[in-house]
């Protein structure tokens, strides 16, 4: 999608800290993390979320990467949380299908506002 942020970065059009590339998915820094590790993985192709069709092998390709990216970012034997966000309700901001790694500190039991 032209409009979209995340697909723009997949195609190197905006810059991003790259934690982990291949030539399906992209694993990348968020802009606003919540925690000291916070990294977004996509696939490359747009989706707007889990439940957009997504072909079964991408999907377990795009979490198969969880692991090596909590490896990367140092997290891997202390924990983290994987996140995907889906539509209004489930606080997707970003209509492209993205996991979120988070880790490196104690996680809080709620994250960001209650509205």
């Amino acid at each position: 999608m032209s409009d979209c942020i995340f697909c723009k970065i997949a195609a190197h059009e905006i810059p991003a800290s790259i934690v982990l590339e291949d030539d399906e998915i992209i694993a990348f820094e968020d802009v606003n993390p919540q925690l000291p590790v916070h990294v977004l993985l996509i696939p490359k192709e747009h989706y707007a979320n889990v439940g957009d069709a997504v072909p079964p092998e991408l999907l377990g390709k795009l979490f198969s990467k969880v692991g090596e990216v909590a490896r990367i970012k140092g997290v891997e034997e202390s924990g983290y949380r994987i996140i995907a966000n889906t539509g209004e309700d489930g606080r997707q901001t970003v209509h492209h299908l993205h996991v979120h790694v988070l880790g490196g500190a104690q996680m809080p039991i709620r994250m960001g506002p209650a509205d």
